[in-house]
């Protein structure tokens, strides 16, 4: 387990020396930060393609929909701003990154195992998948599913960080939903608290500690913009069918005041990026298409970078974009 006293070292010393010792904390020097939440439409993988699109000189990074965190931490990894704000609408999401910026990550991880052994739940860190009868591919939901609807009922009865991690790693492929009553409602999963996960955590509490980042949950619209920002917004996919675009989560009507949220960004000259998918599953987003138009529109994808949307790109199920106020 990695140290966390990171207070010793920063007495007197420059912003570079700083972040030395964070990256020495955390050991990230050439790694990809990942999520300790397995979030929807995490950018991790398509981070290496993201970042040499993003502007270098900015004071505040401003994540309009921070989602699971990962582009906010892999930037406060690089030291690219002085401060950081990570915002989404999602409260829960907030509130345990919020939690982990304040709380003793080891104390955690502590609490976490006393939660998993209080309950019942498997525990493959300690024991592997042969103490429980199970292959990593069979999983381990049958043997976690009673403890697991014990877990999410004392949730939604009490919610807290703790227990809302813990729901996360035991739940159906690490997701996380809400119904509209905001009761978390999602089944047992295969997996549970292991080793890789225990890692992610630490490294993601360590930057979130002493990263300078400020946490909000609020609407995008109420996000008030500096013009020496630079906003990065992966808001939800009008045309993909992911979780949070379920009830309604996310309309046309949003879709367009987003733009215009960014195009009065535009006109104050803060710089903007926006990650979005043009194409899936054989849909076109016409109003993402038209609003593109006056600004740079990069594709994002393994296969074909950089190429033309309109020929190579509609032979893949998803195309992604990036769309930037400023060229690269």
């Amino acid at each position: 387990m990695f140290s966390t006293d990171f207070n010793a070292f920063t007495t007197g010393k420059s912003k570079i020396e700083n972040h030395k010792e964070l990256l020495y904390l955390c050991k990230v020097e050439n790694e990809i930060i990942q999520s300790p939440l397995n979030y929807t439409g995490a950018k991790q993988k398509l981070l290496p393609q993201l970042k040499p699109y993003f502007p270098q000189n900015y004071s505040r990074f401003v994540d309009l929909f921070a989602g699971g965190g990962s582009v906010t931490a892999n930037l406060v990894k690089d030291n690219q701003a002085i401060s950081y704000l990570m915002n989404d609408s999602e409260k829960h999401v907030i509130e345990f990154f919020e939690y982990l910026s304040k709380v003793d990550i080891n104390d955690f991880i502590k609490n976490v195992e006393r939660k998993i052994k209080e309950y019942g739940l498997s525990n493959t860190k300690e024991f592997g998948y042969q103490y429980y009868s199970v292959d990593s591919a069979s999983g381990l939901s049958i043997y976690n599913k009673e403890k697991f609807l014990k877990l999410r009922a004392d949730y939604n009865e009490d919610p807290n960080p703790l227990l809302f991690y813990l729901l996360v790693v035991y739940g159906f492929n690490n997701q996380i939903r809400f119904n509209r009553e905001g009761k978390y409602n999602l089944p047992v999963g295969k997996r549970d608290f292991n080793k890789k996960m225990e890692k992610k955590l630490i490294k993601f509490a360590n930057l979130m500690k002493y990263g300078n980042i400020d946490c909000s949950s609020k609407d995008f619209r109420e996000i008030d913009i500096k013009r020496d920002d630079f906003i990065y917004a992966d808001p939800p996919y009008l045309i993909t069918n992911a979780s949070y675009n379920e009830n309604g989560g996310w309309s046309e009507q949003d879709e367009k005041e987003l733009y215009s949220y960014l195009d009065n960004a535009n006109k104050n000259s803060v710089k903007f990026a926006l990650s979005n998918v043009i194409i899936h599953k054989g849909k076109e987003n016409k109003i993402l298409k038209q609003w593109a138009s006056k600004y740079n529109l990069y594709v994002l994808d393994y296969n074909y970078n950089n190429s033309n949307y309109h020929s190579k790109a509609k032979l893949s199920d998803t195309v992604e974009v990036l769309v930037t106020n400023y060229e690269r």
